[in-house]
């Protein structure tokens, strides 16, 4: 691990899911400088590894807008605060110094210090539950095999496989159904673990030839040429096979969830959460809080709007922190504005 230079900042979020950005504006409007680290190749979290183009119903002034856009606005709006970001990077260790702050040191040896730690870490780290197939990183390096759908006009014309029994092998199976070639659906069982409309819209498209349901079946092996997937093999449990032409496979058996490292940074933890103070979103250790579906309390609900609240209210009691002794009139950003505002 390379060691860089320590660069000392106001506020290091890890996490840069819609939480975490929207924690950036919310320290920017209270003169807060942000550093932003996450394990992806780019902002979004989940919003855009698991479902960029599927819409969401649920944001506030938005009746529906998909997880890519929401992002996409998130950096707009943190923008003119100019926050630094560090993608491709796990934050490793994370120590109290002798003057009573934060240093954060990353897997590529970026060094961060700052008096506030948010953690905006969604469920902590995730990866995809991976059929044991033999050949399987090969067809996984070329495109073969994908775990998430991030462009749909991608699959357009292409013949799709699809595992899984549950809301995303479902939903994606009928999304796809519009634009691929072929989608067919290998289960175990006849019964699907989604949403019953979606169940049932999967089997009226099943019953209309625009889906095949490969069932009761399960992966056995995949076939192809160079990295480049022609089949996948399936079969019952009795052992009978059989070979489906496809160009892509698309398994869909959840995600493998951890805290990683967080696990053993000594914060109070209930059932792979931190546990939080409501009014706050203060830890158990002085200067980090926790902020999105990490967090926990009572009658805590799951909801990106219920983490853009927390995100606020962190960003206050962080101010108090960074700029002690100073006092906070609260004003609307109506009245403040923004930094390069109309």
């Amino acid at each position: 691990m390379r060691r860089l230079m320590t660069v000392k900042t106001d506020v290091v979020i890890i996490g840069a899911g819609p939480v975490g950005l929207f924690a950036v504006f919310e320290c920017g409007m209270l003169r807060l400088k942000a550093h932003v680290i996450d394990t992806l190749a780019d902002a979004g979290g989940q919003c855009t590894a698991l479902y960029p183009e599927k819409p969401i119903y649920d944001i506030p002034a938005h009746p529906a807008i998909s997880g890519a856009d929401l992002i996409d606005n998130l950096m707009q709006q943190a923008a003119p605060f100019a926050p630094t970001f560090h993608f491709g990077e796990q934050v490793m260790q994370l120590t109290r110094t002798e003057a009573d702050t934060w240093r954060v040191v990353t897997s590529k040896g970026t060094e961060l210090e700052a008096p506030v730690v948010m953690i905006a870490a969604g469920c902590g780290a995730f990866g995809p539950n991976r059929p044991p197939l033999d050949g399987l990183e090969t067809y996984e390096a070329t495109g073969g095999v994908q775990y998430f759908v991030q462009r749909r006009e991608a699959f357009r014309g292409k013949k799709v496989v699809i595992a899984g029994g549950g809301d995303s092998a479902v939903d994606w199976a009928i999304s796809l159904a519009e634009v691929a070639a072929r989608v067919q659906v290998v289960h175990r069982r006849p019964k699907f673990r989604a949403a019953p409309e979606s169940a049932a819209r999967l089997d009226q498209l099943a019953k209309d030839g625009a889906i095949e349901l490969v069932i009761p079946y399960q992966l056995a092996g995949l076939e192809g040429t160079n990295g480049v997937l022609s089949g996948v093999i399936v079969e019952t449990l009795d052992g009978q096979r059989r070979t489906l032409e496809a160009d892509h496979l698309l398994p869909f058996f959840g995600l493998a969830m951890t805290l990683g490292p967080i696990a053993d940074w000594g914060l109070n933890l209930e059932r792979n959460q931190i546990a939080v103070t409501q009014a706050t979103a203060a830890t158990s250790a002085p200067g980090i809080f926790a902020i999105g579906d990490i967090a926990t309390y009572p009658g805590k609900l799951k909801l990106i709007l219920s983490g853009f609240a927390e995100a606020a209210s962190a960003a206050h009691a962080a101010h108090a922190i960074v700029h002690p002794g100073e006092v906070v009139h609260f004003e609307y950003s109506t009245t403040k504005g923004v930094p390069g505002g109309a």
